[in-house]
Parts: structure tokens; C-alpha cells; sequence
């Protein structure tokens, strides 16, 4: 078993990144710039918001943070995105999700501009990336489909088990290990909550991608031997032996189904840091206009 070390990976794909931004520099050219929109208080938006800002900073790219109450009107927050959306110094941004209630995700997600979409979420990205056309992928599926390319797993003609249909990550990452091409030419089942007897769908995966959302779901006996598992999940449970009451573990039973593998993600150390690098490597896209030239 070799864990799929998204902590080095990562790490590696800044430095890279920190170059690239280096090369810019000494040309005189415009520096990449992502912003994000954080609104209210939430812990885990809190968390990841910061990452990211501190990652910018890490490779050398300008960063903006625009922090609003949770108070903030639709109207509002609509404003905000035209305002970036039109200002020419920044490449991209992102709005993070969840947003509250009384928002509607889907209209703030059509108002972003498809060009500066570096989070992969808008409709015209999402179609594109479907019929195999460039486009900014999906932060999470970039980040596993370039685990994948980078540890040099095989892809072609395997079986590839997704747990989880979200437009996040379960459907788009279904679509990216089916089409054309490596990290792709896989052979895809997607299931879900509504699947039936999903831990026999399981079994016959070469690949498994879990991202369903409970914690410790997938369990040892549905996993055959040599099978690949990602595991997407970031969930906090009950933990008193830790001074903070609590610890993280991923949707899947990382102790029991290791054994098993001979590749696998850890949580916390795996996905999660692969989401914040691909976000990076698509504001660098943006900046550099490789998929959009006007």
C-alpha cells in the first residue's frame, strides 16, 4: 500500500507555481490574481477560505479577500460579483460555498463570469469540460485527476466507482475518468444514496472515488485487493481522547481498507490540499489566458 501524498503533491505544485510566477516577475508581466468572497461565519469556510489566501501568497500570487456578514442582501452580493467580474486586475475568483439561506447559490454561481470561473462551477465550464473541450475543471476533480497523473496510476480500461452524484465532485468526476485520454478511458458507475446494494458496486471497482459524505462509510470487505481509493470525505466526529473533543476522517474506513490498497488518500493529507493546488494552477490558466483569450 503507498499513500497518495496530497500534503508533498501539493507542496510540489506550488513550488512550481512559485516559478512560473517567478518567470512573470522578471518579464515585467501581470501577476496572477484570485479573489474570494466569503460571506458570514462559517468554521469550515473560515478554514479553507484562508488556505487559499495563504497559498497565493505562498507562490507569489496577489490576493483579495472580500468578507461580508451573513446579513448581506442577495442584491448585494450580486454587486460584488459584477464588480469582479469587471475589474480587469483580477483573473479569477471564487465565492464560497455555503452561502445562506436566503441566497440563492444557483444565481450567484450564472452572475460569475465564466472567464474568471476558476472554482469550475459555472454551466458554460461545466459543458465544456462534458464534451471534452478545455475549460476550467472543477477545483476537487482537477486536483484528483492530477494525483492520478502525477503518480502515474493506470487508468485506461479500469473500473472506476464513484460514491456520490454532486456537481462538485461526483458527476464532474465521473465525466473526466470516462472521456478520452489519460488520466481517463475508464470504465464509470456512479452511484448514490438511492443506489442499491452499493457496497457490490463497490467490490468490482479497480478505482473508488468517495465522495458521498459520511464519515467511515465505505468499510474493508468492499474493496478488493489492489484497488485505488480516493477518498473525498472531510468529516468531524466525536473524539475524546483528542483535547479538542473531535478529529477528521473521510468517507472512507481509512484504517481497515488501507491494508487493501495499493494506493490510497489519507484525511486529513489528501484530497483537500489537491483542491486549494488546483484552484492555484487554474487562477495561473486564467492569468495566462490558455482557455479563454478575450
Amino acid at each position: 500500500m503507498q499513500l497518495l501524498d496530497g500534503k508533498w503533491l501539493s507542496e510540489t505544485i506550488k513550488q512550481e507555481l512559485a516559478a512560473a510566477v517567478e518567470q512573470i516577475r522578471r518579464k515585467g508581466d501581470k501577476i496572477p490574481h484570485l479573489a474570494a468572497v466569503l460571506v458570514g461565519d462559517n468554521p469550515a469556510s473560515e478554514v479553507y477560505v484562508n488556505s487559499k489566501i495563504k497559498s497565493c501568497e505562498q507562490v507569489g500570487f496577489k490576493s483579495t479577500l472580500v468578507r461580508r456578514s451573513a446579513e448581506i442582501s442577495e442584491a448585494e452580493l450580486l454587486d460584488i460579483v459584477y464588480e469582479l467580474n469587471n475589474n480587469p486586475d483580477v483573473d479569477g475568483f471564487i465565492v464560497q460555498l455555503p452561502l445562506p439561506k436566503h441566497i440563492n447559490e444557483e444565481r450567484i454561481t450564472l452572475a460569475i463570469d465564466h472567464r474568471k470561473d476558476v472554482d469550475g462551477f459555472h454551466p458554460i465550464n461545466f459543458g465544456r469540460m462534458a464534451q471534452g473541450m478545455s475549460a476550467f475543471l472543477p477545483a476537487t476533480p482537477f486536483g484528483i485527476v492530477e494525483m492520478l497523473r502525477r503518480y502515474q496510476i493506470e487508468t485506461a480500461g479500469k473500473h472506476c466507482v464513484v460514491l456520490g452524484r454532486s456537481t462538485i465532485v461526483g458527476t464532474p468526476m465521473s465525466l473526466l475518468l470516462s472521456r478520452k485520454g489519460y488520466p481517463g478511458d475508464c470504465t464509470v458507475t456512479l452511484t448514490h444514496s438511492r443506489t442499491r446494494n452499493i457496497a457490490d458496486e463497490v467490490r468490482r471497482a479497480d478505482i473508488v472515488v468517495a465522495a458521498i459524505g459520511k464519515p467511515n462509510f465505505v468499510q474493508a470487505d468492499w474493496v478488493k485487493e489492489g484497488a485505488v481509493v480516493i477518498d473525498v470525505g472531510i468529516n468531524r466526529i466525536a473524539d475524546p481522547t483528542r483535547k479538542s473533543g473531535s478529529r477528521l476522517v473521510g468517507d472512507v474506513d481509512f484504517e481497515a481498507v488501507a491494508p487493501r490498497c495499493s494506493y490510497i488518500t489519507p484525511v486529513p493529507g489528501g484530497v483537500g490540499l489537491m483542491t486549494v493546488a488546483a484552484l492555484l494552477m487554474n487562477t495561473l490558466k486564467a492569468a495566462r489566458k490558455e482557455i479563454y483569450t478575450d
